[in-house]
């Protein structure tokens, strides 16, 4: 692409495509291939642009043409109230605006944004608390860099177990688009939708995976479906309300068996197909003492003696349904969806599953040692990928392994 072709096209593409303010989704088209704009920082306080690429740079309001950095060169976004402004090397400062556009226009190269690669275009935005920088990048490409990670190197044999992620997160990914609306975005960078890690976190293997599966979703009675995935099931797949207050219950959000036969299951390969944690009397005192005022309004500082833990009510699935937590005083009862935020190995970590059975010692009339015993990992809900290597292994196809882990559902080519 020449310059001077690449120049013109861009300034005609960016009049026409840029937004005035924050971008908003199009509406899914069948046939036509979806963008998606990923949320990768939030309230940042600048941000470096550049690529390994020429990187040309617009007004993100109105598409006018702001300049073009060199390849290997970075600019750095400043905050500048109540907008931002460009800072080039030399420290030259460009004109205040609401926004910016970058894209590369450089055959097999990328645009960067804090010395991480990104296909499509990165848009850096005012937002309350500094600066929000986001990629628009089209879903497939988006995919690229979310599946490796996922699901990990996978063998010859297991490939099927990626085709089957590679729905699975499409789906996600569609059906959650505008989620983030107030932040100007469809999805974030990280757990709280999909890691999502740009170029560096392509494989060979993504890409094989999505080129064999692209534009397949799941669908039940025609609309995309909820595409929720964990790590490992332990033995069963949960329902929906058993491990979220506010999910909306589904017919294929229901509990699926992972038994593969003579008392295996498809997952066991998994490492955290079972697991165990322990927490002597007074770390099980400084966890619940930090958790349950958050989760419960229960105590704080002064909590009282603990005399006794119990599980009270069992799952659909036989996960825990509600936990008693027994003082000297009184008792508090957590149900399941909390459990593994209240009961936590570690003050930054949730418990393993909701899949456990409790050993309590008790020393004076209280609780001196508690010990869980576990199977799977995550919220069980779904797609179990660990249960989706097994089943690959065992000679299913990706289309068998998705439906039978979200049932009733069909899948389907919408581009």
């Amino acid at each position: 692409m020449t310059r001077r072709w690449a120049t013109r096209w861009l300034a005609s593409a960016l009049v026409l495509t840029g937004a005035c303010g924050r971008p908003q989704p199009s509406a899914l088209t069948p046939g036509a291939e979806p963008e998606l704009r990923v949320g990768l920082v939030a309230g940042a306080a600048s941000v470096m642009l550049g690529g390994d690429g020429e990187l040309f740079v617009t007004d993100d309001a109105n598409g006018e043409p702001i300049g073009s950095i060199p390849a290997g060169v970075a600019w750095t976004v400043v905050l500048d109230t109540p907008g931002l402004r460009l800072v080039k090397p030399d420290g030259a400062r460009g004109e205040r605006r609401a926004g910016i556009s970058a894209v590369n226009v450089t055959e097999n190269r990328f645009a960067m944004a804090n010395g991480r690669r990104y296909r499509g275009r990165l848009n850096v935005l005012r937002d309350p608390a500094g600066l929000t920088l986001m990629n628009r990048v089209p879903v497939e490409s988006y995919l690229a860099g979310v599946i490796g990670g996922e699901l990990g190197p996978r063998r010859a044999e297991e490939r099927q177990a990626m085709l089957a992620q590679a729905v699975v997160s499409r789906t996600f990914a569609l059906k959650n688009r505008g989620r983030w609306e107030a932040q100007g975005f469809d999805a974030w960078a990280d757990v709280r939708d999909q890691v999502y890690g740009g170029v560096a976190g392509e494989t060979a293997d993504a890409w094989t995976a999505l080129r064999a599966t692209r534009g397949e979703v799941l669908r039940y009675h025609g609309d995309l479906i909820y595409a929720y995935f964990h790590s490992t099931c332990g033995f069963s797949t949960a329902g929906a309300d058993e491990a979220f207050k506010t999910a909306q219950s589904q017919p294929y959000l229901r509990p699926v068996s992972d038994a593969s036969g003579g008392g295996h299951y498809y997952c066991e390969l998994s490492p955290r197909f079972r697991w165990r944690e322990e927490w002597d009397g007074a770390r099980l005192r400084a966890i619940l003492s930090r958790t349950l005022p958050a989760m419960m309004n229960a105590g704080g500082g002064g909590l009282q003696r603990i005399t006794d833990i119990e599980v009270t009510r069992k799952t659909a699935s036989g996960r825990v349904g509600e936990l008693r937590i027994a003082f000297e005083h009184g008792d508090v009862r957590v149900p399941g969806p909390d459990v593994r935020a209240v009961l936590r190995p570690q003050p930054d970590q949730l418990l393993g599953s909701t899949s456990f059975a409790l050993s309590v010692t008790k020393d004076g009339g209280q609780v001196s040692r508690l010990i869980a015993t576990g199977a799977g990992w995550g919220h069980g809900v779904g797609f179990c990928q660990w249960g989706a290597v097994g089943r690959a292994r065992a000679g299913q196809d990706y289309r068998t392994i998705v439906t039978t882990y979200f049932p009733g559902t069909n899948v389907e080519r919408l581009y």
